[in-house]
């Protein structure tokens, strides 16, 4: 029986094997760079990104990926290269058998020529020398190397991955532009798990630098806030004024909202994208499982003192924001409910004047009714008064008496005709 598979079975498995943990044997040096497009770098043009890689592996005449590749695994001279595409940035790593006779020479770094990088399409967001070599006999001997290597008050040391290794390194950039790490391997530790590690390292220096973009953005965000808070506050607190004018207001918050949803817009993404780094960066730093090695601050402890706390400013400004956006939503509500209640109060007044203008008109209706009376009346009698002056005058009746006779007689008449019309009208 024919199968169908879905057209993208195969691109997804193939995706959970895109990007194995390289192998390293000990001594070993890597070399990582991770180059970002400075703004909009989610949207950059990553054509650019593959031209640059096909650049170096020209230099060295080796194999190029296939187009479109969004990761490479090959040679460039006696290293071995690694490039990965992400999505807000493409990472360079090169490992090289043996390490240098003079600690994080950076020489070293020469595998990833500088005019080369200089050319890249984005700026360089990390760049990390990498030492690996054997576990030295003694604790104190590995301290001893480390306090030569680091900065003593920023070192973080551990032993990780049940004691396969020990890490170190003080999470600052040397003179020549480099961060430093150091990984001690035991006796035994297989050459893919020494390569895990090394990865791990890479991956924390990298989503580190990535999330603490959001705090550049925060601070940029805070600013903007503070010039709106108070403008903000100044117009809830004269909700219940008679000034400004409900339009007036109603005008100002409309400005303020919309420079806020703008705002939002503008850093939804960075915070997004801050929050998952972060928890790269925990997951990455968990799965280490570090043994404190005589007292030292571990990766995690360095992490909870200097990079918690950024994360922690991130997420108060993007609280804020939030919480600006609310305000300004309520105020507007307050802000409608005052001109819906100004409004009802003017549409009384108008209905007011409305049955005052009716009432007046009532009352005029009834004196030119009354007045309509006695002219129709009038007319009457004097027509009635000529039609029957004949018949008076064959009874001996004067015209003085026929028309007193006639005006009660057609007064009444007219008034019960004019009263049929109106409540016929009515």
């Amino acid at each position: 029986m024919p199968t169908h598979d879905h057209p993208l079975r195969y691109a997804m498995v193939n995706e959970l094997h895109a990007r194995p943990f390289p192998s390293l044997e000990v001594p070993s040096t890597a070399v990582y760079v991770a180059i970002k497009e400075p703004e909009q770098a989610q949207n950059r043009d990553r054509a650019k990104d593959l031209a640059h890689l096909l650049a170096l592996l020209d230099r060295h005449g080796s194999a190029h990926p296939q187009p479109g590749a969004t990761h490479f695994q090959g040679p460039v001279g006696r290293a071995e290269l690694k490039w990965e595409s992400h999505t807000e940035f493409v990472t360079y790593t090169a490992f090289s058998p043996g390490v240098s006779v003079r600690p994080f020479d950076s020489a070293e770094a020469e595998v990833l020529p500088e005019d080369w990088l200089a050319a890249a399409p984005g700026k360089r967001l990390t760049s990390v020398l990498i030492r690996v070599e054997p576990m030295p006999a003694s604790d104190d001997d590995l301290l001893a190397r480390l306090d030569e290597w680091f900065v003593p008050e920023s070192l973080a040391v551990a032993r990780v991955v049940d004691g396969a290794a020990a890490v170190a390194g003080d999470f600052r950039i040397d003179p020549a532009g480099h961060m430093r790490f150091a990984v001690f391997v035991a006796p035994g530790t297989g050459p893919r798990r020494v390569g895990r590690i090394v990865q791990r390292l890479c991956e924390i220096e990298t989503y580190r630098a990535m999330s603490m973009l959001g705090l550049m953005r925060s601070r940029e965000l805070s600013a903007r806030l503070n010039a709106l808070d108070p403008k903000l506050s100044a117009l809830v607190s004269s909700l219940d004024d008679a000034e400004p004018a409900p339009e007036a207001a109603l005008h100002q918050l409309l400005t303020i909202s919309a420079e806020l949803e703008s705002l939002a817009v503008q850093f939804s993404f960075r915070f997004g994208a801050t929050a998952a780094y972060e928890a790269i960066v925990n997951q990455r730093i968990e799965v280490l499982r570090e043994m404190r090695i005589q007292g030292r601050q571990t990766f995690g402890e360095f992490m909870m003192r200097r990079y918690d706390p950024a994360m922690r400013t991130v997420k108060s400004a993007e609280s804020r924001l939030k919480a600006m956006a609310e305000r300004a939503e309520r105020a507007a509500e307050l802000l409608r409910t005052r001109v819906d209640v100004e409004r009802s109060a003017q549409n009384q007044r108008l209905l007011e004047s409305m049955d005052r203008r009716a009432d007046l008109a009532l009352r005029l209706q009834h004196t030119v009714e009354g007045l309509s009376v006695v002219a129709i009346s009038y007319y009457a009698v004097s027509l009635g008064g000529y039609l029957l002056k004949p018949a008076a005058h064959a009874l001996h009746i004067g015209p003085e008496a026929l028309l007193a006779g006639l005006v009660p007689v057609v007064v009444l008449g007219v008034w019960l005709m004019v009263r049929r019309i109106r409540n016929r009208l009515h």
